[in-house]
């Protein structure tokens, strides 16, 4: 027996529709180096629209590829809609990347056009020449100097002049399972992986964006998107707060600690979300400030470290809300919260739950697999294994990329690369990337579990850990320590603390002081930096 539901397509143009309708008076702010700019839902949607009009005029094809290069703003989100709502494919360039990697990107996605901010246009610029499919150019003034347009081969354009002499249009229908939007992966191994989402796909991640259990968007957010809109959809945030009429206020190009506190203070912004290293500068300068407003502050890219969640509890009354997710989840997979059924805890036990990585989205499944058995490991908490998900907003497969079979299992999981644990509750645990454990004698040292443990020290900024070479044991654990400005730390002060706090064998056989972590093209820490500057380290 079938059901007898109505087939209409899951488009992201019913998300619009709704910010149009019911929405028109709320508002978009975006921090630029002159002030804030405040644009309405309805002047935003007729904005879009007229967008949508340039990429006709631009004779952009049917499906083309519009590429970004800009930060977090009023015109970006209006470019998260047009092309897709248009029938198109968003496509949204990591400004962190290398030379060589954005040129791969942009040749492998067929990018047609590339609308740049004129902050980071000289990121670009000297790559014009390389690029085989872009015939435009669009400039985006964000307050910064225009870049010298006679430089390149491609024909130039000013964003707010295309929208003036354009019309705006009307959406046709899409139909759900067609490409609305494309990202890549940060390629930390090899090149960059695209990961191409349907408008089925991303609209049902903004319901799991919505869900009360997850984050809880709403009506009545005022949203700051820390979380570049380039870097995984801006964890969902960006469509949810389209879908709810959520208040949002975009940062711009200035991430300074000082710049952000300032906005949650003045803008009364009710959640805010960004990976661990924007966190520790943004605790600094919360003193004295008033951000009542704030109800949850989502937290994820890279292990959040136990002391800063509870800083932030301290400061604010709200711990971190870790989250989980990778570019091809959408990224929304797993929220820590705290069940019902265990808020008798006590602040210390609760704090422990929080730096895991928590309980699976609705609409998501999960399993650990032992790779080496291909079984599935027990609940109990101990046991590890390679996490994999399934689900209607999970990746099946990458952009025209040969080595997509090596990331998908035969029967259809995502195999994420991260090593996990889930106990009985059903909290999920990361413990390591497969490729960051370090294997001593046969036995594994987790290197997330040895570097929270580290920087839980009150005297230790940043700490990651990577393994080295070893005579004996064939690899062993090497702490690098970014000591907190003032501390007088000493390799003894780090061993010593871990004392009692991992097993002895855990214990890292050298601890080397760095200036500063090096990050990757999103946040997290480059190990592989780390592995390449230190590869000729030997211990006992």
């Amino acid at each position: 027996m079938d059901g007898l539901m109505m087939d209409t397509p899951l488009s992201l143009i019913h998300l619009f529709d709704r910010a149009e309708r019911l929405f028109s008076d709320k508002t978009i702010v975006t921090a630029t180096p002159t002030g804030r700019e405040r644009l309405t839902y309805g002047a935003w949607a007729e904005r879009t629209r007229r967008l949508g009009g340039v990429l006709d005029n631009l004779g952009i094809s049917d499906d083309g590829r519009v590429a970004t290069f800009a930060w977090n703003t009023a015109r970006h989100l209006e470019l998260y809609f047009a092309p897709p709502c248009s029938g198109r494919v968003a496509h949204t360039l990591n400004l962190r990347l290398f030379p060589d990697q954005l040129t791969y990107i942009v040749d492998h996605a067929e990018d047609e056009v590339i609308f740049l901010d004129h902050s980071v246009a000289g990121l670009i610029w000297p790559l014009m020449d390389k690029f085989s499919t872009v015939r435009h150019v669009v400039l985006m003034d964000d307050g910064a100097p225009a870049p010298d347009a006679d430089a390149i081969r491609a024909d130039v354009h000013d964003y707010e002049e295309l929208l003036a002499a354009a019309d705006p249009v009307e959406w046709t229908r899409v139909e759900e399972n067609r490409a609305g939007s494309m990202m890549y992966t940060s390629g930390t191994t090899g090149n960059p992986k695209g990961v191409v989402y349907s408008h089925r796909s991303m609209v049902l991640h903004t319901f799991g964006a919505m869900m009360a259990d997850t984050l809880g968007v709403c009506e009545s957010d005022v949203i700051l998107p820390v979380v570049p809109m380039f870097h995984a959809n801006a964890w969902g945030l960006a469509h949810a707060a389209v879908a709810t009429g959520a208040t949002m206020v975009m940062p711009g190009a200035n991430l300074s600690a000082p710049a952000l506190a300032d906005l949650l203070e003045s803008e009364k912004v009710t959640l805010a979300a960004g990976v661990p290293t924007i966190w520790m500068g943004v605790l600094a300068e919360l003193e004295g400030r008033d951000v009542s407003s704030l109800r949850a502050i989502p937290c994820g890219g890279s292990a959040v470290p136990k002391t800063l969640s509870e800083g932030f509890r301290e400061a604010t009354g709200l711990p971190l809300l870790q989250a989980w997710g990778m570019t091809e989840t959408s990224p929304l997979a797993a929220v820590c919260g705290i069940k019902s059924t265990m808020a008798h805890l006590d602040d210390e036990a609760k704090a422990d739950i929080r730096t895991g990585v928590g309980l699976i989205t609705p609409g998501v499944d999960f399993r650990i697999i032992d790779t080496e058995t291909d079984t599935e490991q027990p609940w109990d908490g101990a046991s590890r294994g390679e996490l994999q998900v399934q689900g209607p907003w999970i990746a099946r497969s990458y952009y025209n990329d040969e080595r997509a079979n090596q990331s998908f299992t035969d029967d259809g999981w995502l195999k994420t690369g991260d090593v996990a644990t889930c106990d009985a509750e059903g909290y999920i645990r990361l413990v390591d990337r497969t490729k960051d454990l370090i294997k001593s004698g046969g036995e594994w040292i987790s290197s997330v579990e040895l570097e929270n443990e580290i920087m839980a020290h009150p005297q230790v900024a940043e700490a990651a850990v990577i393994g080295v070479a070893s005579t004996k044991w064939g690899e062993r654990a090497m702490a690098c320590v970014v000591a907190a400005e003032g501390a007088e730390l000493s390799s003894d002060d780090v061993l010593t603390w871990l004392d009692g706090r991992v097993p002895k064998w855990w214990t890292p056989d050298r601890v080397e002081f760095i200036d500063e972590v090096p990050k990757t093209s999103v946040g997290k820490f480059s190990k592989k930096t780390l592995r390449e500057r230190f590869a000729d380290v030997v211990v006992d």
